[in-house]
């Protein structure tokens, strides 16, 4: 479901304003998780939580939500999916900074190293952006950037608090939605969907957005967790045939060589995460 991100936000945004878009998405998300957490009787539990709650949920979610796809989308509006997504997977390594910012775990010097990959990477993709100085391109890849780095921030924030992640994502999905709908509405954004577009928003948000998030966090909690985090680095990977296929986008030997020494890098964290816990 993460894999098929890039190539249905393209088509989406080609179509339709990045504010209207992730406003239907959130709309979506936050209904699928609404309906995940009405079957399982979860929503009672919203009643143990206070004021000051809603406020920490709120502060943690939407770096993970609002602000995160609001850069990536406008990344993806000024590059081609595949670059767009690529370097978005920087998060892994911004999830390292941040966590040894907020949740003071220690940087050892592998991590340095996978850290530097991880940028290294990055560079190479967008290196033709800015030998070319074309504007459009780098503030693409500068928004994919900070798409990033949110998403590592919300990692770490999550990590630090102990909410139920179906109800936050939740909550955190609704005022996503509304914020993004009064946003449409100020920048005189028109509203109006054609059932096509209705039909890749619903996909985008039930699937990619909402339930996405429930399988993944399910598969971690009834299986082996570093086996289970591997397999998520075969999704840039699909993601790039899926851009080739239906975008026709031709994928360059840099943005193949640029993923590859990114998830090296992030490969590098997490043997050393595994080092660290063992020892």
């Amino acid at each position: 479901m993460w894999s098929t991100l890039a190539t249905l936000s393209k088509f989406l945004l080609n179509k339709i304003d990045s504010f209207v878009c992730l406003s239907y998405s959130a709309l979506f998300a936050a209904a699928a998780l609404f309906a995940v957490n009405l079957i399982s009787g979860n929503l009672k539990n919203l009643k143990k939580y206070g004021f000051k709650d809603y406020l920490k949920i709120i502060a943690t979610s939407l770096p993970g939500t609002f602000f995160y796809y609001v850069f990536l989308y406008g990344g993806t509006e000024r590059l081609l999916a595949s670059q767009a997504f690529i370097i978005n997977y920087l998060w892994p390594a911004m999830s390292v900074i941040f966590a040894a910012i907020i949740l003071k775990e220690k940087i050892t010097v592998s991590s340095v190293i996978a850290l530097c990959l991880s940028f290294m990477g990055v560079i190479i993709v967008a290196g033709s952006e800015f030998a070319t100085l074309n504007i459009k391109g780098i503030v693409g890849a500068a928004l994919c950037v900070l798409a990033a780095v949110s998403y590592g921030l919300f990692t770490a924030l999550t990590k630090k608090t102990n909410y139920d992640k179906n109800l936050s994502m939740m909550l955190s999905f609704i005022l996503c939605s509304g914020l993004c709908f009064v946003i449409s509405i100020m920048r005189d954004s028109s509203l109006k969907i054609d059932a096509p577009s209705l039909l890749g928003l619903s996909f985008n948000g039930i699937f990619i957005l909402g339930l996405a998030t429930v399988t993944w966090a399910t598969a971690l909690q009834r299986g082996n967790t570093a086996k289970i985090s591997n397999l998520a680095y075969l999704t840039p990977f699909i993601s790039l045939v899926w851009t080739s296929m239906f975008l026709k986008e031709k994928i360059g030997v840099l943005s193949v060589l640029g993923l590859i020494i990114i998830v090296i890098g992030i490969l590098i964290q997490l043997k050393n995460k595994k080092a660290v816990k063992n020892g």
